[in-house]
């Protein structure tokens, strides 16, 4: 089998978060030139024009309901202190709307004439997040506070009649609330009083303005969609997930057509229909997409067709327009593959291992294509981040290189993943957290019993709270790990809780545990206070502006480490957030790991 390096890999494109536009132009995010750039097109696989050309990535770009123009964001270096920008087709001209780079903006949409547009940021204070409305041509200065907020709120558009924004308060990850503010009157009216904790996602106003579709888990362990009837308050349940999370929606107001999402094993299936009556759907043919992840839908200005990202493990990301009423499904956007064949991409096998309490953990494993060596294949055990996330089959770039190079990839959702109800996801709380560590340590044991893979050669390697799970496996069992790397992980959840972004403290601590009431627990499943029990060669991979788990993590447990008889690897980037966003870094960094794995492992 033909061998391709680490760089090539690198060099796959991923094209998504695609927007129409009033006349068909669809503008969608593309890393053709090494970070996400604004790029658009008028036709399938036509040949599309570049707008943006900055060294840092565009996050999103939203096209105006009624001008040949868009707004995207962009933040410096990996702060995720993001601007919005107004991007002119026509003359190419850039606007910068927000002016505070010490603040956060996160969108809220426009009005449906495209005069207006609305974001919350934390302008006024760095813990909060505030509602603002802005004319189009205005800028920082000129936005109009309308809603003082005290903890995290975001916004999911503007109603019909544009006289109300739906407001979303976060209160963590699995507990929300959604309110309607008055723009004129900056009058705020809470919708979904509650006890106890329930996700309301995916909020969008209903096309009458008189209701409000969103996915919850109000009454069931999994995500449903429902209708919320804002004058009564009244809940009708308008799709069920069949025992798997309704994790999305998106209608549109003039058609009444609507698409929503189940995510079955990680994998996308996406319902398309018409709102026949206010709870009713009359299901329309389904749309013909790769097997794996699909979301970040936007309509036609007519209503007739709506574009999509869809990527798998064997199909790198790309953007498709479906024909509603057919269901034809046409890929727009041509991401390359580097001159890889897309044929030779490797998909995984959906597992399911017993763990400690016997319980089944779900898991993607992945094996080469080529036969295994003689004493089996070393693996490489991916542990994502979150914890509220999950390890879905899109395309992964770093997992096919491995593959390509002898290496099995073994994915475990372990408890507290997203993906599988409410009752998992909070198996690993406070208390519980180590229970999901032993949750990777099952895994290794299933790893063992395989006859494919040699368990003196196993791997764990992770980011974000991925780059914990690493370390506290790695300091937790010792002897099951031949090496382990780090990628802006935490090392220490008291200095992690103490330095990150003040607007994510008390969302983070909902999940960990507080630094007044849980510190001692804290204290002790901290890596960093058992770092001499690491046993294995270990690499910790950072970025100098990461806001949410501050460098100085890494830099903890380097120091612990190296007092240790292992070798210890570290590598920081200066103009890098949480994560990699720049082609050339992400280049370096996996050039680094893939020398440490060869020499290690």
């Amino acid at each position: 089998m033909e061998q391709y390096d680490v760089d090539r890999y690198l060099n796959v494109r991923s094209a998504g978060g695609a927007s129409f536009g009033p006349e068909g132009r669809l503008s969608f995010l593309i890393d053709t030139t090494g970070t996400a750039q604004v790029w658009s097109l008028d036709a399938p696989e036509s040949w599309p024009d570049q707008h943006t050309f900055f060294e840092d990535g565009v996050s999103f770009v939203d096209a105006s309901p009624e001008r040949d123009e868009a707004v995207f964001g962009m933040d410096e270096g990996g702060n995720e202190r993001a601007q919005l920008y107004r991007l002119d087709y026509a003359s190419g001209a850039i606007t910068n709307l927000t002016e505070r780079p010490e603040a956060k903006h996160r969108w809220g949409g426009w009005t449906s004439d495209g005069d207006r547009f609305a974001f919350t940021s934390n302008r006024r204070d760095e813990a909060v997040f505030d509602v603002y409305v802005q004319g189009r041509e205005e800028t920082g200065s000129d936005a109009d506070l309308v809603y003082e907020g005290d903890g995290w709120l975001s916004l999911s558009g503007w109603s019909p009649s544009d006289d109300r924004l739906l407001v979303v308060e976060a209160h963590s990850s699995f507990d929300q609330d959604l309110h309607a503010l008055g723009v004129a009157s900056g009058e705020r009216r809470h919708l979904t009083p509650h006890e106890g904790d329930v996700r309301y996602g995916s909020a969008e106003w209903g096309p009458d303005g008189e209701s409000v579709y969103c996915v919850t888990d109000r009454e069931s362990d999994t995500l449903r969609l429902e209708r919320l009837d804002v004058e009564t308050g009244e809940w009708d349940v308008v799709a069920d997930g069949d025992g798997w999370n309704v994790d999305g929606v998106s209608i549109d107001e003039d058609s009444r057509r609507l698409v929503y999402s189940r995510n079955v094993e990680g994998y996308t299936e996406l319902t398309v229909g018409e709102l026949v009556a206010p709870d009713r759907i009359d299901e329309l043919p389904e749309p013909d997409l790769p097997e794996g992840v699909a979301g970040g839908v936007s309509w036609s200005p007519d209503g007739n067709r709506f574009a999509v990202s869809a990527s798998g493990r064997g199909d790198n990301g790309n953007v498709y327009v479906v024909e509603v009423t057919t269901g034809e499904t046409e890929r727009w956007t041509s991401a390359s593959t580097a001159g890889i064949p897309p044929e030779t991409f490797v998909n995984p096998e959906l597992v399911r291992y017993p763990t400690f309490d016997g319980r089944d953990i779900p898991a993607f494993f992945s094996v080469p294509e080529t036969d295994p060596p003689e004493g089996g294949y070393p693996v490489v055990v991916d542990i994502h981040g979150g914890p509220e996330a999950q390890r879905r089959p899109s395309f992964a770039g770093v997992t096919q290189y491995l593959l390509n190079h002898g290496y099995a990839v073994f994915e475990p959702n372990v408890r507290g993943s997203a993906g599988y109800g409410k009752a998992y996801a909070a198996l690993d709380d406070v208390e519980k957290r180590m229970d999901s560590v032993r949750d990777v340590r099952a895994g290794v044991e299933w790893l063992h019993d395989h006859p494919e893979v040699d368990r003196d050669r196993v791997v764990a390697m992770g980011g974000s709270y991925g780059g914990f799970m690493v370390l506290a496996a790695m300091t937790e069992y010792p002897d099951l790990w031949a090496a382990g790397v780090d990628v802006v992980g935490i090392a220490n959840f008291v200095t992690f809780l103490e330095n990150t972004g003040d607007w994510r403290r008390s969302l983070r601590e909902a999940e960990y545990g507080s630094l007044e009431a849980d510190r001692e627990f804290l204290e002790s499943i901290s890596p960093v206070n058992n770092v001499d029990r690491i046993a294995a060669p270990l690499f910790v991979l950072h970025g100098a502006n990461d806001p949410r788990v501050p460098v100085g993590e890494a830099e903890r447990i380097v120091e612990g480490a190296r007092e240790g008889d292992v070798p210890v690897r570290k590598l920081i980037f200066e103009d890098e957030g949480h994560g990699f966003s720049k082609l050339e870094n992400r280049k370096e960094a996996y050039r680094a790991v893939v020398e440490f794995l060869d020499e290690h492992v």
